[in-house]
């Protein structure tokens, strides 16, 4: 039994991809023929996930008035779900903390969403009696082989997010970047200078001043997505 950290609110329902569109938006084939159109919560280029006629999932949206009637989860490439849902790793990542799946963040027992430090706002921001922890997450779908590569676009936003993790470091808090792969079709995770080499770069400074980086496993079915154990992560 997969050890789920989120359960897809409504069933899912499949459809063939047709194509992605306006960024938020994806049109997808039903089994009866009809052709629908999904949100899609992924703003990034989705570089090695979009491909025609490949099988997706869909959870149909509980609010009537909005104008799509589905939201875009994953899509099949043939050996594995992609989760593209970029709102599912900070649920993922809460739920990791509160069943204690991620090593060294045990001992935290107050966690804070959306926590704004300076410019920016941390998806997370976690405390116990001896420390003040910052998280930021970014969901992970782009592949090269045995590699998971972030970003898959060039990511100003992404960009400040370590400059002032660093900055929150330097003034005393711990600091960290986790990076949810949701596919496992991979062995190894790093960051990719031919789509933004100055993230690449920045991302192996802050390294080497203190910032943590962890790269988390998910896997996806018609149930929802589950743990799957940590990547290794290479800089270089």
């Amino acid at each position: 039994m997969p050890d789920y950290l989120y359960r897809f609110p409504v069933q899912p329902v499949k459809a063939r991809f047709i194509k992605r569109y306006k960024r938020f938006l994806v049109d997808a084939e039903l089994p009866d023929g009809r052709i629908v159109t999904a949100h899609s919560t992924n703003t990034g280029s989705l570089k090695s996930c979009l491909i025609p006629g490949a099988e997706i999932l869909m959870t149909p949206s509980q609010n009537s008035k909005r104008k799509t009637a589905y939201t875009w989860e994953a899509i099949h490439n043939g050996e594995t779900w992609i989760g593209v849902n970029t709102k599912i790793p900070n649920v993922l990542i809460c739920s990791a903390l509160k069943r204690n799946r991620l090593a060294g963040f045990e001992t935290f027992n107050k966690v804070f969403k959306e926590i704004t430090f300076r410019n920016s706002r941390f998806d997370l921001y976690l405390e116990n009696k001896r420390e003040k922890l910052f998280i930021e997450i970014k969901n992970v779908t782009y592949r090269k082989g045995d590699y998971a590569l972030f970003p898959d676009a060039p990511t100003k936003r992404g960009l400040k997010h370590l400059e002032e993790l660093l900055q929150a470091k330097k003034e005393g808090y711990r600091a960290a970047m986790i990076f949810v792969v949701q596919r496992l079709d991979v062995r190894i995770f790093r960051p990719a200078p031919e789509i933004h080499n100055a993230y690449a770069d920045m991302l192996k400074r802050v390294v080497s001043e203190g910032i943590e980086v962890y790269a988390v496993r998910a896997g996806l079915d018609e149930s929802g997505v589950y743990w799957a154990g940590y990547l290794p992560v290479e800089l270089d």
